[in-house]
């Protein structure tokens, strides 16, 4: 063989040994991690009345604060029950002023009036409710049109005992009982103004908690069914990490003990508290983000300024093991 093409061939074999040592050797030298990723429970803000959406006051990747608006649905549905529950009580408290003034005669064919009507709107109502329930049990109705039914059916029932009791404190003249009935006319129409005033704030909600708005699915002048989510919200309070320990080094690890991890982008020397500790192992982790294997992974990335970093769900970490402690090394 010729000198020159043994040169060659020492000089191949020279860059295939460095090849190997720069590749493998970095990789046993790497400091060990423990693999993990950040997850995220959002939340979703719906409105509880179907209804035109009249404003979206926050856009995909926004950050908010707690009490920001959200969006509100057209307030004429809400606004017209809270009206109308205002109404019955006046008309209540108006009714309880009376009876203590005392009862006329007179006032005895006003009440079975009352007694007919409040018969009357019961029997249309449960009418009503044995219309609705069949086809909302078949699917041909929506759930909140039953419960619309039933909760008139139930209004419609408490008139008729309310009146009912009204009438039999007139005619036995008992002052008492009748001021009574007056009275718990009177709470059950302060329940009703307070169901309706909630119901109206319920249409323009407020960020329960800080977070980070992951998703807009309606905008505004589109139609928003009833308890159908228009955003998603993810609070920074309900961002967290998973990361997994081999069982010989669990025992070193306790809720409330501090960590380190970190991420790609992300700042460093981030610290994060140990909440849960798994009381069972599991073989491997249902999710792997291995070192090798973290070059293949994609992201779809949007960018929107903000003054704080926040971690993104999905994202994986690499958590810095934590040193036995004096008193589990001894055991």
């Amino acid at each position: 063989m010729k000198p020159q093409r043994l040169i060659v061939a020492g000089l191949l074999l020279a860059a295939a040994a460095l090849a190997v040592f720069l590749f493998v050797v970095p990789r046993f030298s790497q400091t060990p991690t423990l693999s993990g990723y950040v997850e995220g429970e959002p939340l979703y803000p719906a409105s509880p009345l179907s209804g035109r959406l009249v404003s979206i006051n926050v856009q995909r990747g926004d950050s908010v604060t707690t009490n920001q608006p959200l969006f509100a649905v057209d307030p004429s549905q809400g606004g017209a029950a809270r009206d109308q529950a205002a109404a019955e009580l006046a008309a209540a408290r108006a009714l309880a002023a009376d009876a203590r003034r005392g009862q006329r005669p007179a006032e005895l064919g006003v009440i079975e009036a009352d007694v007919a009507a409040a018969r009357a709107q019961l029997t249309q109502a449960q009418k009503n409710l044995a219309r609705v329930q069949p086809l909302a049990e078949a699917g041909a109705a929506s759930r909140a049109a039953l419960d619309i039914a039933v909760s008139a059916r139930d209004t419609a029932s408490a008139a008729v005992r309310a009146a009912e009791k009204r009438l039999q404190a007139a005619k036995l003249g008992g002052r008492a009982d009748q001021i009574q009935a007056a009275d718990d006319r009177i709470k059950q129409a302060q329940a009703g103004v307070a169901a309706a005033e909630a119901r109206l704030t319920d249409l323009a909600p407020v960020a329960p908690a800080a977070g980070r708005i992951e998703d807009v699915f309606f905008q505004a002048g589109e139609w928003v069914p009833a308890n159908q989510p228009v955003l998603s919200l993810l609070p920074t309070d309900r961002v967290r990490l998973r990361f997994f320990v081999p069982q010989k080094q669990v025992s070193t690890y306790a809720i409330g003990r501090e960590i380190s991890f970190a991420c790609d982008g992300c700042a460093t020397n981030m610290k994060a508290t140990i909440t849960y500790i798994s009381s069972r192992p599991e073989f491997t982790p249902p999710v792997i983000y291995s070192r090798e294997a973290r070059d293949r992974l994609v992201f779809l990335l949007e960018a929107q300024p903000a003054p704080d970093e926040i971690l993104v769900p999905g994202l994986p970490i690499d958590v810095t093991p934590l040193k036995a402690s004096r008193r589990a090394a001894t055991k």
